[in-house]
């Protein structure tokens, strides 16, 4: 009888819990296993998860994330890290969460839209409007089955539900295909609803069980793909990564089907950019072995807010015109020329110059090959005309960058040159303060320092923390965290490209 009453009650405390579900709702498959079937025990480990993770504040819409879906053990914090780069009083209509199967394959995508998402914390409700819709296009018309023992998709649930107050409806997708040309419909099929208000979460674990040193190098080359923005350079790196020489390495990332789908939705918007978030795999957990482990990456994709990029910009006043850019690096390459060829630099008759030139700026010099750096040298000083410092500052960075052979005359022609010209610098006292992708970064401390120019982040990805931690231990000599307690300075630099067409 005792064993009866104790049945009754678990069978009880299991329909309170999920009250609230119905025979089409999908239930849960994971809780008890990638994270607390509990309610109150599962809040307890997001608590804790978000106030240890990572918290970097994206400057801008936050458009999409790529979030791990392991157990809450392993990836949880960099899950949490992934979402906290949002606002939470971010008001998204929908969250579509897009994963990989695991379980099954089909040569589509199939959307869950016979019921509702439910974990120990509630009910998600799933938008039957826009599924119906996308249920008419013919890559969405696989059964919902495929969802059943899926956890890629269920595990990013209890992050929505804690973090987004106003409970937006979710859009449950699972990839079936591997097939790229598929893939691409998919993501055409979705293109409508890929807007500010709604949040793309694509659902992905990295490399599986290679050795942890391995891991860190092919998760990064993995990430750095994805934060290119490139659908071409991703599958490529794959590719490379999948001749990595180490026997435990099955994939370099599991939802990469997913991750293309994103790539594809983002393609081609240069108001979008992709910034790395945080990064662990297994081995850092006290529960993992470092000898076959799993990476996680957060990734988050951001629309630059247009207004707020040269809102009190100094240059918003100071105009070069497009033949004032042409002529400047015009005088950076001929300048370099006249050394090769005469090995002394260009005579400039200053009269002949535009007003502009004349006026004291910093300036940095920069020459790349095939999109790789070849040199960058310059001044913060503005106590010398601009054309002065640029005409020096080229032929430093062709001649004189000591990371670098001097620049031949052979290569000159196949050189791209880009000119920075740089604002005054202010001391900042918050990281907050810093706009990725508008501000330079100079750090201090005693008689070392250094400085990165604004386009080094947003070309690599980083965040802010990132953008700190490589100027602060690569330019600085500091340490990677050693602009924590170091002078930082902002600046703005007016970034003049090469047009060689």
């Amino acid at each position: 009888m005792l064993r009866v009453c104790y049945v009754l009650l678990i069978f009880f405390i299991a329909m309170e819990t999920y009250s609230q579900s119905t025979k089409s709702d999908r239930q849960p498959v994971a809780a008890g296993r990638f994270y607390s079937a509990n309610s109150e025990t599962l809040k307890r480990d997001l608590d804790l998860l978000f106030e240890n993770c990572v918290k970097t504040k994206s400057q801008g819409t936050v458009r999409a994330l790529v979030s791990p879906h392991a157990g809450y053990i392993y990836s949880g914090k960099v899950a949490a890290s992934a979402f906290s780069s949002v606002d939470r009083n971010t008001q998204y209509k929908n969250i579509f969460v897009i994963g990989s199967s695991h379980v099954m394959a089909f040569d589509g995508a199939s959307l869950y839209d016979s019921g509702d998402f439910i974990t120990p914390l509630g009910k998600l409700t799933v938008n039957r409007e826009i599924a119906s819709k996308l249920r008419k296009e013919k890559v969405f018309s696989f059964p919902v089955n495929a969802h059943f023992q899926e956890h890629s998709l269920e595990v990013q649930m209890p992050f929505i539900q804690y973090y987004f107050k106003n409970n937006p409806m979710i859009i449950p997708i699972i990839i079936g295909t591997t097939n790229h040309n598929s893939i691409r419909k998919i993501s055409e099929a979705l293109r409508p609803w890929f807007t500010k208000e709604n949040l793309f979460l694509i659902s992905s674990d990295f490399s599986h069980y290679p050795s942890y040193s391995t891991a860190n190098s092919v998760d990064k080359a993995t990430a750095d793909a994805i934060v290119s923005g490139d659908p071409e350079k991703f599958l490529a790196t794959l590719r490379k990564n999948s001749y990595v020489e180490d026997p435990g390495l099955s994939t370099s990332m599991c939802g990469w089907t997913s991750g293309l789908l994103l790539l594809y939705l983002a393609e081609g918007q240069e108001n979008l950019s992709f910034l790395k978030v945080d990064y662990c795999n297994s081995g850092d957990s006290k529960y993992g072995s470092r000898d076959e482990v799993v990476g996680y990456n957060a990734i988050t994709l951001i629309e630059k807010n247009s207004d707020k990029k040269t809102e009190g910009s100094v240059f918003s006043e100071i105009k070069f015109s497009e033949s004032e850019k042409a002529q400047l690096i015009r005088l950076a390459r001929e300048n370099i020329k006249s050394h090769l060829v005469n090995r002394k630099g260009v005579s400039v008759d200053e009269k002949l110059l535009p007003e502009l030139f004349l006026k004291p700026f910093g300036a940095f010099v920069t020459l790349k090959k095939k999109g790789e750096l070849r040199g960058c040298i310059g001044s913060f000083a503005a106590s010398s005309p601009l054309y002065k410092v640029v005409i020096e500052s080229s032929a430093s960075s062709a001649f004189e960058d000591p990371r670098f052979a001097p620049l031949t005359k052979e290569e000159l022609a196949s050189t791209d040159i880009e000119v920075t010209v740089l604002g005054p610098m202010k001391r900042i006292y918050a990281i907050k303060d810093i706009e990725l992708g508008r501000h330079g970064i100079y750090i201090r401390k005693d008689f070392r320092s250094g400085t990165m120019l604004p386009q080094v982040a947003t070309e690599n990805g980083w965040s802010v923390e990132e953008f700190l931690g490589y100027t602060s231990r690569d330019k600085a000599g500091i340490g990677w965290d050693g602009w924590k307690n170091a002078e930082l300075y902002i600046y703005e630099g007016l970034i003049l490209e090469e047009n060689k067409k």
